[in-house]
């Protein structure tokens, strides 16, 4: 006996395909909320505004909030902290570290008269600046040619960098002592990262450093 063998059109898999693949209940033309005052008085003042008024704009998702104390960096920051779903110990964490970062930039400002304009007391702000600095511009990535593997450069997407700075943070507040906890290792790491100094940035130059000496293989990345 012969199987009755099923035939599927290309317009049936296309649909099947482009159907599964739709994931969003908005439209290609609504346009994501704006939900941060200042994003919003910015559009105001660029004249902006007046173009959305009639455009669709999709709902505000839970985390959005236009309270002055969120910070979407700080949100990003604890969930990579976040391990096996410990949300509440992750964001325990991350407020231990501000407070130590708080608490450090404090005895520096009240002991010196001098340099108290320098000095920065805002834990998030130091959070920005670590970050920025130990982003890294450039990475190698392994092309294999003529049974030859090369280690070729190539540029690091903004998505990319942010990602491998805030593992590079974690890993490095990790590396501690038994005695030191990670709260109070984690603040020590971002200070240093904020000053441009510390093991991260030490390991984004030494990065940048293996990019440039291998920039004779950058063509590598388009043959």
């Amino acid at each position: 006996m012969f199987q009755r063998t099923q035939y599927v059109t290309c317009s049936t898999l296309f649909k099947l395909i482009d159907s599964s693949s739709k994931y969003s209940n908005y439209a290609p033309y609504f346009v994501d909320p704006v939900f941060k005052k200042n994003d919003q008085e910015s559009l105001f003042e660029s004249g902006d505004a007046e173009k959305l008024q009639h455009v669709p704009i999709k709902a505000a998702k839970n985390e959005h909030t236009c309270s002055v104390f969120h910070d979407s960096l700080t949100r990003k920051f604890i969930n990579y902290v976040l391990r096996k779903g410990k949300k509440e110990l992750a964001r325990d964490l991350v407020e231990q570290t501000y407070e130590n970062i708080k608490r450090i930039q404090l005895e520096k400002y009240n002991s010196s008269d001098e340099k108290r304009a320098s000095i920065e007391t805002n834990p998030v702000i130091i959070l920005n600046k670590a970050v920025d600095n130990c982003k890294p511009l450039l990475e190698l990535s392994p092309i294999k040619r003529g049974g030859v593997t090369y280690q070729v450069p190539v540029p690091v997407s903004p998505k990319r960098s942010e990602f491998l700075a805030f593992k590079w943070l974690l890993l490095a507040g990790k590396e501690k002592e038994r005695t030191v906890h990670f709260p109070e290792k984690m603040a020590w790491e971002l200070l240093d990262a904020s000053e441009n100094k510390g093991k991260v940035v030490k390991k984004k130059q030494d990065l940048h450093r293996q990019c440039e000496a291998n920039r004779a293989y950058a063509h590598y990345r388009w043959s």
